[in-house]
């Protein structure tokens, strides 16, 4: 009788014990995200002829003969940010920003996804024989539309994730997540007159969401909130 009861309590107490654990590798999607797509687009553009920094955006690499290669690296980054998404729900809830966070980032990997069905327009002498000023096309502004929702979504989330940084002690963590979008949108202001900066702006939004959610993962309470 000793025995039947104990045992039931015993497989609660290791289901307890790995849960939380195994609940939270979808995390591992919204770190592996930024670092992989800025990789895969840095390699890509210093061996696509006529592509440049300065003057070209990590987006018109999926433009040309090997733009599929782009175009795989929206869609992988998209799914990987959906998976963190939901990683991020179940560290959260139910504490501060455990439902506005996680929803925010799926926009912004949503926003990969139509990025990669809209793709960006020629321009910046890049693909080869293109016009230094492109037009602006259907799929162009799509492309830009997607671009903007998804940062804006990403600014946001910086600023929701500030919460539970907070609750967890994590205070300069918390303010430099509030500062953060600052740099991101200077990017997107700045994108008329610098692809760099806009560049900049952007990468550095895609590595801060990887740190805030290394953070946000070795930082969880006790109970695995």
């Amino acid at each position: 009788m000793t025995q039947t009861l104990n045992t039931p309590k015993n497989e609660a107490g290791s289901r307890s014990t790995t849960s939380p654990s195994a609940s939270r590798w979808p995390l591992a999607g919204a770190v592996i995200a930024g670092p992989l797509f800025l990789g895969a687009g840095v390699a890509q553009g210093l061996v696509r002829e006529g592509f440049g920094f300065t003057r070209n955006a990590i987006s018109q690499l999926a433009l040309g003969d090997p733009g599929w290669i782009q175009t795989v690296n929206f869609l992988l980054t998209g799914a990987l940010l959906l998976t963190g998404a939901v990683g991020l729900r179940r560290v959260l809830r139910p504490g501060p920003g455990g439902t506005w966070g996680p929803v925010l980032i799926a926009v912004f990997g949503v926003s990969f996804l139509a990025a990669a069905v809209f793709r960006a327009d020629p321009g910046g002498g890049f693909p080869v024989g293109a016009p230094d000023v492109g037009t602006m096309s259907a799929h162009g502004a799509g492309h830009m539309a997607a671009g903007g929702i998804g940062y804006l979504a990403l600014s946001a989330a910086f600023v929701v994730l500030a919460r539970p940084l907070a609750a967890r002690g994590h205070r300069g963590w918390a303010l430099a997540s509030r500062i953060a979008p600052v740099l991101v949108l200077t990017g997107f202001m700045a994108s008329a007159a610098s692809v760099l900066v806009f560049t900049l702006g952007a990468g550095f939004g895609l590595c801060w969401l990887a740190a805030v959610t290394v953070r946000l993962h070795t930082g969880a309470s006790p109970s695995g909130r």
